[in-house]
């Protein structure tokens, strides 16, 4: 297979929740296959740093601080990249995160927290770019869900909520976007070594690589993913080598839910 199928030159994409952990690597790894690209992030010095970075590969970045659950900001952001250059031909949903509660125990504005920066975040970025990509007549729409969003998710139920929302609604999407040759895909990672995780577990990002390798137990292959695991995913989605390919969920989760747990 030619390695040009994954060449992405040329092409500006938009990472959200791009200053740490997935997004991050994401946008790198969308650097090294030659895409320009803008990252944001609420945290402005992460966005830096992630551009910077970029631009030592070579490539142009541009990094906006936005809030991606608020409507306006996402407008300014979609703004900016269109003014910097001229067009967006990638869009990554990955801002997210979560908490741990019991259901019965979770309020309703904790409940709705979740679902705003999970899912909503995802309808409002995709309907801004995908705006821009219907008048360029092409794009790639690729979120981020989780396997939460497949199967049950004990403790984290608007989590895993809105991440079953994200995959239906790629399917929703790729649909309504198929005539203008947007395509609209996500993928599903289990469990990743990055931030959010260690966060979520109460543990140091430092200690990843000690405690880390307690975590995948039930995990076919061995080990926690990195976030570096899930880039070629991205890569691949957005690129001409998946190009009959839309609609869909890529898992990457080392095998995680090919067990059956009883």
């Amino acid at each position: 297979m030619s390695s040009s199928l994954f060449d992405l030159g040329n092409k500006v994409a938009i990472v959200t929740g791009a200053g740490r952990g997935i997004g991050k690597a994401i946008a790198l790894g969308l650097a090294d296959a030659g895409a320009d690209v803008v990252v944001c992030a609420r945290t402005a010095a992460d966005i830096e740093a992630t551009a910077d970075e970029v631009k030592a590969k070579g490539r142009k970045a541009l990094a906006v601080p936005t809030d991606v659950r608020a409507g306006d900001q996402v407008s300014n952001l979609v703004e900016k990249s269109v003014a910097k250059f001229g067009r967006i031909d990638i869009l990554v949903n990955n801002a997210g995160g979560s908490f741990i509660a019991d259901t019965m125990d979770l309020s309703e504005g904790g409940w709705d927290a979740i679902v705003r920066e999970n899912l909503k975040s995802v309808f409002l970025c995709s309907k801004a770019v995908g705006k821009v990509m219907i008048d360029q007549k092409e794009g790639n729409i690729v979120s981020i869900a989780s396997v939460a969003g497949i199967t049950g998710y004990s403790l984290n139920a608007p989590y895993g909520a809105a991440k079953a929302g994200i995959i239906n609604f790629t399917k929703t999407l790729a649909v309504e976007l198929a005539p203008y040759n947007i395509r609209v895909n996500a993928i599903a990672p289990g469990v990743i070594a990055s931030g959010g995780l260690l966060q979520l577990l109460s543990m140091e990002p430092g200690q990843a690589s000690e405690k880390g390798e307690s975590l995948p137990l039930s995990v076919p292959l061995g080990r926690c993913g990195q976030p570096e695991d899930i880039t070629g995913g991205v890569i691949y989605l957005v690129s001409d080598a998946s190009s009959y390919v839309t609609g869909q969920t890529l898992i990457i989760d080392g095998g995680l839910t090919t067990k059956l747990v009883i």
